[in-house]
């Protein structure tokens, strides 16, 4: 299984399909329709009405603000592998016991 990296998720609506010369069908995306879940959500008309009456989206951007893309992504891949050893130390718990 490869490495996870910390970059930002970026994820595209939808792609265009190019045909090469050898007549392979090729997907690119159009760097416009590219963009994080929160700057998908943040284009969405009535964004505001999808969050939870004590969140804002001027919140949002606050925490948002605070560090890059890739710091969350970092933060993101760090909770996850603690997660994963937490998860681990229980099964092998209560496979001893």
């Amino acid at each position: 299984m490869g490495s996870i990296e910390a970059s930002s998720i970026r994820i595209s609506t939808s792609f265009v399909p190019v045909i090469d010369h050898k007549g392979k069908i090729k997907k690119t995306y159009p760097y416009k329709e590219v963009m994080t879940p929160y700057e998908k959500l943040k284009s969405l008309p009535q964004a505001e009405s999808y969050l939870r009456l004590s969140i804002t989206l001027q919140g949002l951007n606050t925490i948002a603000n605070q560090m890059s893309d890739n710091q969350f992504a970092e933060r993101m891949v760090n909770a996850r592998s603690n997660l994963f050893q937490q998860i681990s130390r229980f099964v092998n718990i209560n496979r001893v016991a």
